[in-house]
């Protein structure tokens, strides 16, 4: 049985449940009258021993004044396990009023399409067939913030070496940039910015990072590699991150021009 705090699904719903119960001063039974379950589900959903379905956390969040952080959790999350970074960033992610994002060799998991998050998350055999459909199903139900009605202001920069990278062969490659390019134009809190290859060398070759906004106004950034993610919320090192935001942004071309090069580089995909 898995405990809350652990790597799972089944944590992250349950510690968040519990966490807004308590706000809301409600007992197991309290929110179990309310929600019109029982209180024993209440009770083994935060013991890990039951999965909350759709229309459980929906009601829970219409109860627990949560905002929708419930339902998407469950949403976003599936059945697959996750790692104790993810969890906290799913939070960060779905909360967040404004997020900044820079990637050096891969399009943005929050703007991949199906068949280019299937073709990256396949690559090199180190997943299952099972987990790669797990995974593709998280990071496209991730992307749901994009569309709601109060998302956030998202800004991508890539370098342009992501534009060329076949990942997945032409067909996907087409259809990745150009939905990029839709995607800018129906939704305009979505902006990109493209660094080109003739900028040489600058200070986003040493990686990829994000940067989220809380609705208090407060930065926390997060750091990609390998293995796993790392949190990065010392207000010293959070400024730090932020500097390296602007010297990237500061080499990008404007989102018009990017947009234009997208669309160029999508149609010399035959």
């Amino acid at each position: 049985m898995a405990e809350a705090g652990t790597p799972t699904t089944l944590g992250l719903f349950a510690g968040e449940l519990r966490r807004f119960r308590g706000v809301a001063g409600l007992s197991q039974d309290g929110l179990a009258h309310r929600i019109n379950f029982s209180s024993a589900l209440v009770a083994k959903i935060e013991l890990c021993q039951r999965r909350p379905t759709r229309e459980f956390a929906k009601r829970c969040d219409g109860v627990l004044d949560t905002g929708g952080l419930l339902e998407r959790i469950q949403a976003v999350l599936g059945p697959g396990p996750v790692m104790p970074w993810f969890r906290h960033w799913v939070i960060a992610e779905q909360e967040a009023t404004d997020i900044r994002c820079f990637q050096l060799s891969v399009i943005p998991g929050l703007l991949q399409t199906e068949a280019y998050a299937r073709a990256l998350l396949a690559s090199g055999g180190l997943l299952t067939a099972e987990q790669v459909e797990e995974q593709v199903a998280t990071r496209l139900a991730r992307q749901e913030i994009l569309s709601r009605p109060d998302p956030p202001m998202f800004t991508a920069v890539l370098d342009e070496r992501v534009l060329h990278q076949p990942v997945g062969g032409a067909e996907v490659m087409r259809d990745q940039l150009r939905h990029i390019v839709k995607l800018c134009a129906e939704q305009p809190r979505v902006r990109i910015q493209v660094v080109p290859t003739s900028v040489g060398a600058y200070a986003g070759l040493n990686g990829p990072f994000v940067i989220v906004t809380h609705p208090g106004g407060d930065d926390v950034a997060y750091l990609d590699d390998q293995l796993d993610g790392r949190f990065v919320e010392r207000a010293g090192d959070v400024k730090t991150v932020q500097q390296l935001w602007d010297s990237v942004r500061a080499e990008a071309l404007s989102h018009q021009q990017s947009i234009e090069m997208i669309r160029e580089v999508a149609e010399s995909w035959n």
